[in-house]
């Protein structure tokens, strides 16, 4: 993991959203990121991209549904950093997890 491509990801905002709904919540659908987040898939999709060539998360298929969670281990530097995105410096962090309790049909997991 090159520390200049984790802050190059952490550099913007729906990133961060996406990694504190991680932290927060663990593993999530694409599905459910793109209600939480209430954006395009497409989007979604290409920001989980830049932070799965990070090191920051990685995927897991389950049948038709993409799941992604908080890449291990990390170094304790980062885990630090990522675990401050739920304690306030990421202000939408309320609004998203509400959209994402509001979500229908949120996809059933199976044993990671």
């Amino acid at each position: 993991m090159e520390t200049q491509t984790v802050f190059d990801a952490l550099a913007d905002a729906t990133r961060r959203r996406i990694l504190a709904l991680l932290v927060n919540q663990g593993e999530l659908c694409v599905c459910e990121l793109t209600a939480a987040l209430d954006q395009i898939q497409p989007k979604v999709s290409r920001h989980l991209g830049v932070l799965k060539d990070a090191g920051l998360v990685l995927p897991r298929r389950e049948g038709t549904w993409m799941f992604y969670r908080l890449a291990e281990p990390l170094p304790e530097w980062m885990s630090t950093l990522l675990a401050s995105l739920t304690d306030g410096a990421v202000s939408e962090l309320k609004a998203d997890t509400r959209r994402l309790k509001a979500m229908a049909g949120r996809p059933e997991r199976c044993a990671a």
